[in-house]
Formats: C-alpha cells, structure tokens, sequence
C-alpha cells in the first residue's frame, strides 16, 4: 500500500501555526470585540474554525501535539478553503497541497498559501508549480497598491527555482512567465508590470481556452487592471462573462465566487453579484478574507444585518486585532446606517488600540480604515465638534491621511470655525497635487472632491449658497465619475448627500429632494440620506412621501441607540 511522504515536522508545525487563529485560538478574554454578536444579525459560519473553537475537530477536542505527528495529516486538515482542480506535473500527494494553496490564494490568503506551497515542494521538490505558487503568494491584495520591492526579489527567486526545474508542460512554463512579467520583466512600473501579466495570461488564455484556471487568473488580472474611473466598466465585465460560466460548472471553487463579486462592486452592476456574495463564505469558511468579501455586494444594496454578520464572521476568523480593520470599518459603516451608534463607537475604540500591532507608525497612518472609522463616527452622527477636533495621525501626503483633514474641515465648517475650516481645505490641495505629482489620479480626484467639499459647507456658514451649491455640486459630479474604491465601504458622507442638505438650508427644497434620491439610487437604504429625503418632503408639503422616508428610516434605526437628537421621531 502506497504511504503519503511524511513532511517535516519543522514546517507542519509552520504550517499549523499560521494557520492556528483560524482553528480556534480563542483569546480568554470574554470581551474581545470580535466575539461580540448580535443574535438578530449573526447567524452560525460553519467549518473548521468553528469547530476547533468549540475544541476540535468534530471527534472530540485536540490538543495541537495531535497534529504534529511524522505523517502528513493531508490539506485536508487546513480547513475548508473551497475546491480548486489544477493538474500540475507533481506527484499525487504534493498535488493536493498545491490545490489547497491556489485555494487560500484566491481568497487572498496568502501567507497560508505560501505555507501550503512549502508543503508541496517538501513532498515533491521536483515540482516546479509549487515555486511558481510561492512566486504568487508574494501578489498581495491587488487592490492594495504596488507589490513592494521585496515582495517582488521574494518571487523572481521563486520564479528563476520554477524555471531551473523545467516545467514539462507548455501550460506550466506559460503560468511561470506570466508570473515573470507581473514581479520584474513586464516593465518599470507596477502598472506596466500588471498590464504585462495581463497579456501574457490573454494569450495563454487563446491557446488553452478551456482551461479554468488560466481563464480565472485572467479574469483577476482584469480585475487588477480596471481603471476606477471607467464606469462602463469593460473590463469588470469580460472578466464576469469568463468567469460567471465557469462559476456554474464549479459552484465549490472560492475564486469565482471572489472574482465575480469584486467584478460587480459597484451600484449599477450590485445586483447580478448577489449569488456570488450568499455563496463565497459557505465556499471557504475557514479564509478570513471569504467571510467579509460578501460584505461589497451587501454594502451596495444596503443589506445591513447580512453586511453585519459577514464582517462579525471575518473579524472573528482574523488572526489579530489590527488584521481586523479592513471588516471592522465595514462593520462602523453598517452599524451607522442602523444608528447603532455604541456598538460603531466600541469598534472604533478597539481599532485605536490595534494600532500597537500595526507594522509600524507610518504603516497605520496610511491604513484608510484604520483612519475613517473615527471619522466615519463623529460625521454620521453629525458631532460636528468631534470631528473638528480628530487628531491627524501622519504627516504623509497619502489619501488616507486625508481622510481626517476632510472630516475636520466639514466638522470645523459646521461649527462655525471658518478659518480652521480653510487651513483644513488648503492641507487637502496640497496632499491632491502630491498625489498628482506621483501619478495616482484616482486618488487625487477623490482628495479633491473633499475639498472641495470642505469648501461648499465654508461658503455656506457664512451665507454664501450660491457659492456653496456650485462647489458642493462640483464635489458630487467629480466623485460619481469615480468608483468606490474596494478599500472602503463608502465616502465618509456622500457630496451629493451633502449637496443635498445645503440646498435644504437654502430652502430649496424640490432640488434637495431629488439630491437625496440621487444618493439612494447610488447607495440604497443610507440613513442619512433617508432621512433627509423625508425631511425634504415634509418642507414640500408632501406628508404622503415625507412619511415614506421618514418610516423608512424609523425601520432602519429599530434597534438603534435612540441618542441622535435629529431621528424621525424627533425632527429637528
């Protein structure tokens, strides 16, 4: 009888450790955040966490020794990941770890990944693809930014390995050099590099049409690759008539679920992501990223208990409080359109004191989530004091520091301090030239809107509506030419929403209407903007849809803290 090689027990022990906050560590503090549910909104995610936080497998708790014996447990003991069906040129058993590697990969798991990887090529070392999945894991988050320089030296040596191994098969040696032109040969920029992997991958593609993973992986590189500012979203949309038909074959195959939600992230396209989002974190339980990715498409059609369920499940599955800043801001975002404003407000508290477990100071100063969720607190709650006076945390010309110097010119605005407010909007158009200067225009368009912004509401404190409308609509026009970035669940406060309430203070109540509708087509059942069109009827005589909004927003906020001194019950 054929024997399973054994692995090390050097790196099975690794193995298990990276992969060890998934399988139950849990923390014996009883009020860890992330353990916090809300039994209306969170219903049970099964797999291989929950059953080791419960204390083990589903044959009785296990101590971690258990696992570290001399034979290989097999990837099955990795967790539930989904199902990937990649055939390679390795041996049987480092063929499965392989798989379970491109698994965690596509759920952008990717130090498990690397780690499974490992484990392949201990069993096989001959196995080249191995190196070519350790070359990958090195990609990082595409949506994240340029691949660092030493992520990049990291995968060209893995990928020289993969090339001296001499891949048998023309398939093989394709996936390798693709892989070549996205971390050093495919230019001197990371876009270049990226459009680069894109292409080698679309001609690969044409000489193996029917491969599925050569078609996902070209379908990511669309995705990697989708200009912000295309709202006819052509490549989103390739990349969804490629992938939606594999998806039907392999409804079990976590990359199709991820892909396919991140190619319909955006408010015309939420609805056909729907299937993809209900399914991914039933695909792959035991990835973090599976748990909250579900989150985009929810957050776009502003189903707030799903939202919260999916980011309470991937907070919880995060193996540490800063790895959880990403869900927790898109947990603010939902607990704020409920005006569930203590349970935002302890998140919030908590992601302060991750931030000794940030990489370092300047790492957290550019985290946008970690740098919005207090001002997504102070703003949607319209403590316009709290935000006037938020500590700017970085000195960086970078978007996410800019997130804090909006909030605290709208706040500063709002409060009547016009001068701070202009100091505020002038640190804005600095960091947007900045941005310009370095080339990242999708960032600086968004920079600018919220200056310009800030200046809309300096006009309107001191009376000057006209001024203020024509600033405000030009903040709202700039920021709808650009989509939402995957990083954040929204605009700290729409322009157009904004818009809107200045139009409503000048009495122009018709127009302020229509504003409000405008956000809720864009981001349906927003509470602000909710409210506000209820608010904008009832000035217009219009009880019948004054009521409509205004129950609306009362349904919203059933379970809300009742603390807003501006509710529907209790109009301002």
């Amino acid at each position: 009888m054929h024997r399973r090689p054994a692995i090390s027990s050097t790196l099975l022990s690794g193995l298990l450790l990276v992969l060890l906050p998934v399988w139950g560590c849990v923390p014996d503090r009883p009020d860890r955040l992330d353990f916090v549910e809300d039994p209306a909104t969170t219903t049970e995610v099964t797999g291989a966490a929950e059953r080791a936080a419960a204390g083990g497998s589903d044959e009785g708790p296990q101590r971690e020794e258990d696992h570290l014996h001399e034979h290989d447990p097999g990837p099955e003991a990795l967790g539930e990941v989904g199902r990937v069906e990649f055939p390679v040129s390795c041996g049987p058993e480092a063929t499965a770890y392989f798989e379970s590697g491109v698994a965690m990969f596509h759920s952008f798991w990717f130090p498990q990944a690397d780690s499974a990887f490992q484990a392949a090529l201990e069993l096989d070392p001959e196995c080249a693809m191995a190196e070519w999945g350790r070359a990958m894991a090195q990609m990082g988050n595409p949506y994240a930014g340029a691949i660092p320089e030493d992520r990049r030296s990291v995968a060209m040596a893995a990928l020289d390995r993969a090339r001296s191994l001499d891949p048998p098969t023309e398939r093989e040696r394709g996936f390798v050099e693709a892989a070549r032109q996205l971390f050093g040969e495919g230019g001197d920029t990371d876009g270049d590099r990226r459009r680069s992997w894109e292409r080698a991958l679309e001609e690969l593609h044409q000489t193996h049409p029917d491969d599925p993973e050569i078609t996902i992986f070209l379908g990511l590189a669309l995705l990697a690759n989708a200009p912000p500012d295309d709202t006819t979203f052509v490549r989103q949309l390739r990349a969804a008539d490629l992938l939606e038909p594999l998806f039907e074959q392999r409804p079990d195959h976590p990359g199709l679920a991820h892909y396919i939600i991140h190619a319909y992230d955006a408010p015309t396209l939420a609805d056909r992501g729907l299937e993809a989002a209900l399914s991914y974190a039933e695909i792959a339980p035991a990835a973090p990223h599976a748990l909250h990715m579900p989150s985009h498409i929810f957050t776009r059609l502003g189903m707030w208990d799903r939202s919260i369920e999916a980011n309470l499940a991937s907070a919880r599955a995060s193996g540490n409080d800063w790895a959880r800043v990403h869900p927790w801001d898109y947990l603010v975002y939902a607990y704020l359109q409920q005006g569930r404003d203590a349970e935002a407000a302890r998140i919030v508290e908590a992601a302060e004191a991750a931030v000794s477990q940030a990489p370092s100071p300047e790492a957290a100063a550019g985290a946008y989530n970690w740098q919005a969720m207090p001002a997504r607190l102070a703003l949607e709650r319209e403590d316009w004091a709290g935000a006037a006076t938020l500590e700017i945390r970085g000195e960086r010309a970078h978007q996410s520091v800019a997130i804090r110097h909006f909030a605290r010119g709208v706040g500063m605005a709002r409060t009547g301090d016009v001068q701070g407010a202009r100091a505020e909007r002038d640190r804005l158009a600095e960091i947007e030239s900045a941005l310009d200067d370095a080339g990242e225009s999708y960032w600086a368009r968004v920079v600018e809107a919220q200056g310009l912004a800030v200046e809309g509401w300096t006009l309107a404190t001191e009376g000057r509506f006209d001024q203020a409308l024509e600033r405000m609509s030009a903040a709202a026009e700039l920021e709808e030419r650009v989509e939402k970035h995957p990083v954040t669940p929204g605009p700290l406060l729409p322009a157009r929403e904004m818009h809107g309430e200045i139009l409503l203070q000048a009495g122009r109540h018709g127009e302020a209407l229509e504003a409000f509708q405008r956000v809720l087509e864009r981001e349906p059942n927003r509470g602000r903007a909710t409210y506000y069109a209820g608010r904008a009827a009832q000035a217009l005589g219009d009880e019948v849809e004054a009521e409509r909004y205004l129950r609306a927003y009362r349904e919203l906020t059933a379970r809300g803290d009742g603390t807003r001194g501006w509710t529907a019950s209790n109009p301002r």
